[in-house]
């Protein structure tokens, strides 16, 4: 027999960190009636978003295909920032949504209905309390520090769809984060880092989910969606800056999140102005 080396990059070279069973996920996950369609693990590629969108744009995909890579070599968050982590750390998929029910403009609160899903999930099947900031990352605690442990980048898919994809970071150890204001599900004390029961969950919570906000026409008050974002926003009650493209920023108390999504800031001058897109920092702890 061949001896074991540590740095093989076979589906066994880490033993805390087995691979996903593609198999016994398709098992759990896709049922007659459900979301799910397809889901494909592949060993590494550069973006699971820029695949399933290509192969949805070229007629390849369905609503409820799923693709998991073990590894993304170019993994994207907002604003083209860069998503790396060894292999097998972390859950990194994303989703075929077409929701052609739903109108169009309502399609932003997409994003933040997947940060529902996700933290929903991992709260159940981690033990981990998780928070949002909006709109798109998850944070969990580190001893006494907020720290970023998740995203969600949404995209347009052709002309009726929508690819959503999420990475989390489950079994980062503290020498391997990317930033040190990183975070990971194994350093926020998580009841276990086996991947495949928490990635079952994510998907199950976030079918629920958009199975209620489709039944509802995609209204986010009717749904729920509202109102469980914001009880789960980290972001709502801070003083944060609002950092906007054109090199503008507006710095005030995050109040609320609007039936648009958009995250609405009182400025020192008593104008409550809506974002819909841009950085949020957090100046000051809840």
């Amino acid at each position: 027999m061949t001896p074991h080396n540590a740095s093989d990059d076979s589906r066994w070279s880490d033993l805390d960190r087995p691979p996903l069973n593609a198999t016994a996920l398709r098992r759990g996950l896709i049922r007659e009636g459900g979301l799910y369609r397809d889901i494909e693990v592949v060993q590494r590629t550069g973006s699971t978003n820029s695949d399933l969108a290509g192969r949805a744009a070229g007629g390849g995909a369905d609503e409820g295909a799923v693709l998991v890579a073990e590894e993304q070599t170019a993994g994207r968050g907002r604003l083209d920032r860069r998503w790396t982590a060894p292999p097998r750390s972390g859950l990194f998929f994303s989703v075929l949504l077409k929701p052609t029910e739903v109108p169009v403009a309502r399609w932003g609160w997409l994003p933040l209905l997947t940060g529902v899903a996700v933290a929903t999930g991992l709260s159940r099947a981690a033990g981990v309390d998780t928070a949002l900031k909006w709109p798109n990352d998850l944070l969990v605690t580190v001893g006494e520090e907020e720290r970023k442990a998740g995203g969600i980048l949404a995209e347009r898919a052709g002309a009726d769809g929508i690819v959503v994809g999420v990475g989390i970071n489950v079994s980062l150890r503290a020498d391997e984060l990317p930033v040190p204001q990183a975070g990971s599900l194994a350093l926020a004390g998580a009841q276990g880092t086996d991947r495949d029961p928490l990635l079952r969950a994510v998907l199950r919570s976030l079918e629920d989910w958009y199975g209620r906000w489709r039944r509802a026409g995609g209204d986010p008050s009717a749904s729920g969606l509202q109102d469980t974002y914001a009880a789960g926003c980290a972001t709502l009650g801070r003083a944060v800056r609002a950092e906007l493209p054109g090199d503008r920023s507006i710095v005030g108390e995050a109040v609320a999140v609007d039936g648009d999504g958009r995250l609405v800031i009182a400025t020192e001058v008593g104008v409550q102005e809506p974002v819909g897109a841009g950085d949020i920092v957090h100046l000051r702890p809840a």
